[in-house]
């Protein structure tokens, strides 16, 4: 019998761009058939991006998933680092689709991994051979997202969560100090505030106030015209600056101790996945052990982490196409 092919939109809409592709999908295996990319604070809204896609690119759908950066509540939602309100039903009617579903980003990221190969994965730690049981994802960019994957002894069943925004918790002196510098700027310091790319610029910030040193004038103007976390992480990989390279260090750690306190909580044992747009940027860096110790310094836990395969993906379309796989289930 021949599977059934679906052309779908699938979305996957943050806080620094939001992507769109129509899909055609056929037994969970996606083909892109257009792919197009936003930056989302050019737009008052998510409608106008549609209009502006629907314009362009006029294949007949049949369904539309959309993974946003933020909670879904019965179908609609709010982009977390954005003022957008999303409604699936408003966008239905405007795409003149019977179904379109909404989908945390990271459930979405975890509906993809079901469409990944070999080739796009990065082995961190390999874990026990045929590990199994739930999984999870951590994903640091604009944000930090996370989600798991409950496993029923037979299958993965990805569900989202908002564990990002849940309180930082300093276990070192230098986290101290990394705790009252962030007091100073927020009411609330969650680990999103520390793992993502403002947080590699915080930890910048509260290393030169430490050491006392000033960042020099051309890491200052690189920061100014570009990503500013990009410019600091660019200066640690090339070795050009102590304190980038202190900094990305000491995210490296947090990044890790956040991903094996994820893994924990979810009793990950089929296995940790670290995606995101930060992860595939600094793959030496997180090949270096700083993760990997910090995943497994769980005290009475650490073997059970140090069991837990624990793998970098590298294609950056997977919650596109999760959101396909979704639109088409």
């Amino acid at each position: 019998m021949t599977a059934q092919t679906h052309c779908v939109l699938a979305g996957d809409v943050g806080g620094t761009n939001t992507r769109l592709a129509v899909f055609n999908v056929s037994d969970q295996q996606t083909h892109a058939l257009v792919k197009t990319s936003y930056p989302s604070q050019q737009y008052a809204s998510l409608n106008d991006i549609l209009a502006v896609f629907s314009e362009t690119h006029q294949q007949p759908l049949q369904a539309a998933c959309l993974g946003v950066a933020g909670p879904v509540h019965r179908q609609t939602a709010r982009i977390t680092n954005l003022p957008w309100q999303l409604d699936a039903t408003e966008i239905a009617t405007q795409l003149d689709l019977d179904r379109v579903s909404l989908l945390n980003d990271m459930e979405a990221t975890a509906w993809g991994l079901r469409t990944l190969q070999d080739t796009d994965l990065l082995t961190l730690q390999p874990g026990i051979t045929q590990a199994s049981g739930n999984a999870a994802i951590i994903a640091a960019g604009t944000g930090l997202g996370e989600a798991g994957l409950y496993f029923d002894g037979h299958q993965h069943h990805p569900f989202a969560c908002e564990g990002g925004h849940a309180d930082f918790s300093p276990q070192t002196e230098l986290d101290m100090t990394l705790l009252r510098h962030l007091l100073k700027q927020h009411d609330h310091v969650s680990w999103e505030r520390i793992v993502s790319g403002n947080g590699l610029v915080s930890i910048h910030e509260c290393l030169c106030q430490l050491r006392q040193r000033k960042a020099p004038d051309w890491l200052q103007q690189a920061m100014r015209e570009g990503d500013a976390a990009a410019a600091i992480a660019a200066a640690a990989q090339q070795g050009h600056d102590a304190i980038c390279t202190e900094s990305l260090g000491l995210f490296l750690h947090l990044y890790g101790v956040e991903a094996g306190n994820l893994a924990l909580k979810l009793m990950a044992t089929g296995g940790l996945y670290i995606a995101g747009g930060i992860a595939p940027k600094i793959l030496e860096q997180l090949q270096d052990g700083t993760f990997i110790k910090a995943f497994r310094a769980k005290g009475r836990m650490r073997a059970l982490l140090e069991r837990i395969p624990v793998r970098v993906v590298l294609n950056d379309d997977t919650a596109l196409q999760g959101a396909a796989v979704f639109a088409a289930s």
